[in-house]
């Protein structure tokens, strides 16, 4: 038989200025946890407790209310302390907590799904990825959750319908992610209102306070910057990159021939010539369709053709040929239809060819370095010259001009070449007259850059030899004959979108990518030599 002594008079535990906490032993020695507010007892809590401590142990906990509002650590409190806390936080009360209101998360935010397309051009999950990416940046500046989608959602099929391919895609998604970024309005300069701390710079937090006002460089000394090669550094930095001989004949780039005077000769493979000399092929549609003495067509025939190169595509159950232009097969009808077939010619006449030829400069000169890119349209002839444009290593034009071909245009090519018949209403500069322009500012050692060279200089009717051309310095991994399009070196590369316009090439444009292009070329490998 056990004998308890009498409980105690229960005493007030301050959990705050309105809320008591009375405990006491029952007549079976356990704890009993009762709350009260305002005197009104509010609960009653059972607390199992140990058995009965030795006699003369105290059977009632007090609380200090000296203690700070936080409490103090739990390391520092008696063991009945922390177990009253414990206890406490588990008490009821009639205090009805405060409501705070809320606004949905990005989480919680329902966010638009794209529909699958079979077979399409990007696969659905890159474009989803890049749509949840806008719609962040866009609640970030827009009024209200739907205006931040239905922008979002506006900027990625812009992204889509203007993109090709998967690689043209990313990089015009990750442009348009740049923008919107730029929309977000700025903060208050080193205060973050959400948190109320104060922001520090990924500097200061590396080198400390001296990092943002001091700047670093891994380069030698000895070796001069590439962002300073300016004039004859940059052309002796450039005369690395020269194409050789070979290469000059495997892309068929234009030689003298060694027999007539003006005459040029490729070394290239050369094309399947119809039997017949009124015979042509159309080089858009492959069609054969027959010429008159002036180069007309006898019949008046229309021409369906495809714009867009073939491409393999990954299809469920392996790959596929398409057309880029309309995601044709291969031998379905052409997507564009002309008014007469066309040829390129420009191999088949290979007269009127002018070389340029050496000249000596003072010794701090150098024979210079132009990026070139030219224009053409379908003249009866063929492919004849209708724009050329020159830019310096600065990027800036030093020669451009429209230029009247000799025989009658029969289509303008305005897709690719950007000319239009109003462009060349009162043009009267000849192919002969750009020549002579051309051979006054190059020498033979002057080194011209350009995307398939060959081809310009063919337009031209130009033989040089000291080139640097971004379609061999960025070869296509199948090799010849295949080359990767500028367009798409330009998108890889310097993450830069060309080629959008609806109205055709922009030979400035094309000539200063080409310079772009060289001139990181040579920064990177610069890295790597280091």
């Amino acid at each position: 038989m056990s004998f308890h002594s009498p409980s105690p008079r229960p005493r007030p535990f301050p959990l705050c200025s309105k809320m008591h906490v009375l405990l006491t032993l029952n007549d079976r020695g356990c704890l009993v946890l009762c709350s009260s507010v305002m005197g009104v007892l509010s609960s009653c809590t059972h607390v199992p407790c140990a058995p009965p401590a030795p006699t003369g142990a105290k059977r009632t906990l007090e609380a200090s209310s000296s203690q700070p509002p936080n409490g103090p650590e739990p390391s520092s409190q008696p063991l009945k302390t922390r177990t009253l806390s414990g206890m406490a936080s588990k008490t009821t009360t009639t205090v009805t907590p405060k409501r705070v209101a809320h606004s949905p998360s990005l989480q919680s935010l329902k966010k638009p799904i794209i529909p699958k397309e079979f077979g399409g051009k990007v696969p659905t999950v890159i474009r989803q990825r890049y749509l949840n990416l806008f719609i962040e940046e866009c609640l970030k500046f827009c009024s209200s959750n739907q205006e931040a989608i239905e922008k979002a959602l506006n900027e990625e099929k812009a992204a889509y319908d203007r993109s090709p391919s998967k690689n043209i895609y990313l990089s015009v998604a990750v442009n348009t992610l740049k923008k919107l970024r730029g929309l977000v309005p700025s903060a208050v300069p080193g205060l973050n209102k959400t948190s109320s701390r104060r922001v520090v710079s990924h500097e200061v937090v590396l080198g400390g306070k001296l990092a943002a006002k001091t700047s670093f460089s891994l380069s030698r000394l000895s070796s001069p910057r590439v962002e300073d090669l300016k004039g004859a550094a940059l052309y002796g930095r450039l005369k690395e990159y020269l194409l050789t001989e070979d290469q000059l004949k495997e892309n068929g780039f234009p030689f003298p021939h060694p027999e007539r005077p003006g005459g040029a000769v490729i070394f290239t493979a050369e094309e399947k010539k119809p039997k017949d000399s009124s015979c042509r092929i159309c080089c858009r549609c492959g069609a054969e369709y027959l010429v008159a003495a002036s180069g007309r067509c006898v019949r008046d025939e229309e021409c369906y053709y495809h714009w867009g190169r073939l491409r393999r595509n990954r299809v469920a159950g392996g790959w596929e040929t398409q057309y880029a232009c309309c995601s044709a097969a291969v031998g379905a009808t052409g997507c564009q239809v002309a008014k007469q077939h066309v040829q390129d010619g420009r191999k088949e006449n290979l007269e009127g060819f002018v070389k340029t030829f050496d000249k000596e400069l003072p010794e701090d000169a150098h024979p210079g370095i132009y990026a070139l890119d030219c224009e053409m349209s379908y003249t009866t002839y063929g492919l004849e010259l209708t724009r050329v444009t020159v830019v310096d290593t600065d990027m800036q034009v030093v020669y451009d001009t429209f230029v009247k071909p000799d025989n009658e245009i029969v289509d303008y090519n305005t897709r690719f070449s950007g000319v239009t018949e109003a462009d060349l209403t009162d043009t009267s500069i000849s192919l002969r007259d750009v020549q002579a322009v051309l051979l006054s500012m190059f020498s033979a050692d002057t080194i011209l850059i350009g995307h398939s060279l060959e081809s310009d200089l063919l337009a031209l009717k130009v033989i040089h030899s000291t080139v640097v051309d971004t379609s061999v310095l960025f070869p296509h991994r199948l090799g010849l004959p295949y080359k990767r399009s500028l367009r798409n070196l330009m998108a890889d590369y310097l993450r830069q979108i060309i080629q959008d316009n609806v109205d055709g090439h922009s030979s400035s444009e094309d000539a200063s990518a080409c310079m772009h292009l060289v001139i990181w070329k040579i920064r990177e490998d610069a890295k790597t030599k280091r």
